[in-house]
């Protein structure tokens, strides 16, 4: 193999490594914020009070204020449809149907006056993206899915009548699949596939607080903090016939890491009015802790032996409020707004996280009856158009434009969200 075609294949190695990706639902970036039917009927205001077990996730300083043993399991199905518009073409793409069902698992029990303690299992990062094989951007993506599985002993204790404080601890285990088609006609040769499968664990902890100014109004607080995940996989090449492509191209090992980023809520609630409790709060996500993406191959790729990415993520707000009616003993209804800014700069948007700043209008039901209950919601996500106009494409390091493999034009997103939750009070 001559030493241009040796650089050519490595500069497609390099612009086809594999990238770190997901979609987002009701958390910017990859986080995924839908672990509870009633939070989201309520948009997601239920740091400062609570009405189960999964106060684990939001806030679990919140757990003496509920009674005996209860738990809790539930599901989402998440209805994402994301669009793209090109401006090379006006061609217009549309992400395959999927369906995602991120389900959670809660148990809480009260010692005593002082003391509660529960455990819960959900997914706080993850989802996936599949644009097909055949659309503009398949140099860059084809299909990505991430999932995580959290597994999150908490305690709380109850310091005074009108504070609680709570700790715990995130046991995280993550697995990725990404998958994209490597452009080889430069070679006079159809597109290769590559795929790499990976999974990781890390640990980390949670906090909260929870403080009653007086009877009808509480403030609360928590706190997660970074996560480091270290990934270990294969990636796997689908090639057209060529031994020099074999070599160049084996199967081999790579691992990388990602840092989930440390999140922090609060938020305020009030119950002076009859029947109605309402709460409003704010989010703070720390994404500048994803800057870069390295992976680190066993063998050899195109002379290779890492590649690494420049992502640049920011820091971002978030702001929601919602409300809970109480119309009977049975049956309670419940609305809530969320808006939330996204973490992706310019620069480093891609198509398998276009993510923009969004609005999510949320309602929902609470029906009770003796110790069960159930809880319905739903939610509609609109994320605000995003133009991606830069230079990732087939070779984003050749720091030339292929504008036939950018995938540069308007991305249109929308989810369409349903949660169920039942929880048994012991």
């Amino acid at each position: 193999m001559s030493p241009k075609t040796s650089q050519h294949i490595s500069a497609i190695l390099l612009a086809s490594a594999l990238f770190f990706h997901a979609s987002d639902s009701f958390g910017s970036g990859f986080a995924v914020y839908t672990q509870d039917a009633s939070a989201l009927g309520q948009g997601n205001a239920m740091i400062a009070h609570t009405d189960g077990p999964a106060a684990i996730f939001f806030n679990p300083a919140l757990l003496n204020k509920l009674e005996g043993t209860q738990v809790e399991v539930g599901t989402t199905l998440i209805f994402p449809s994301r669009k793209f518009k090109s401006d090379l073409s006006s061609t217009e793409y549309e992400t395959e149907y999927s369906v995602f069902y991120p389900s959670t698992f809660y148990i809480s029990h009260r010692f005593d006056d002082k003391v509660s303690a529960g455990l819960g299992v959900f997914s706080p990062f993850g989802l996936g993206t599949d644009w097909g094989e055949d659309w503009e951007g398949r140099y860059i993506t084809t299909r990505s899915e991430m999932k995580t599985f959290n597994f999150n002993p908490a305690i709380s204790y109850q310091i005074m009548s009108d504070l609680s404080v709570a700790g715990g601890v995130d046991f995280i285990l993550l697995d990725a699949t990404l998958e994209r088609k490597i452009n080889l006609s430069s070679l006079g040769l159809p597109d290769a596939g590559q795929k790499f499968s990976g999974d990781g664990r890390g640990v980390g902890y949670n906090l909260g607080v929870v403080f009653d100014i007086n009877e009808d109004t509480s403030l609360g607080a928590s706190y997660r903090s970074e996560v480091k995940v270290g990934i270990a996989g294969d990636v796997a090449f689908n090639l057209p016939p060529s031994i020099a492509l074999s070599t160049t191209f084996p199967n081999t090992v790579a691992e990388t890491d990602i840092t989930l980023p440390q999140q922090v809520h609060a938020g305020i609630s009030y119950k002076g009015f009859e029947a109605l409790i309402i709460e409003a709060g704010v989010r703070w996500e720390g994404w500048s802790s994803y800057d870069e993406l390295k992976f680190d191959f066993e063998q050899q790729i195109a002379g290779n032996t890492a590649a690494a990415y420049e992502k640049d993520w920011r820091d971002t707000w978030t702001g929601n409020a919602g409300a809970q009616y109480q119309l009977n003993d049975a049956v309670s209804l419940r609305a809530g707004y969320l808006y939330g800014g996204n973490p992706v700069p310019d620069k480093t948007l891609e198509p398998a996280i276009p993510d923009s700043n969004t609005h999510i209008f949320t309602i929902g039901t609470g029906l009770k009856s003796q110790r069960v209950k159930i809880d319905l919601a739903y939610a509609y996500q609109m994320l605000e158009s995003r133009k991606k106009n830069n230079s990732i494409d087939d070779n984003q390091f050749d720091g030339l434009l292929n504008g036939a493999t950018s995938a540069n034009g308007r991305y249109d997103s929308r989810i369409h969200l349903v949660g169920i939750s039942l929880t048994y009070v012991f």
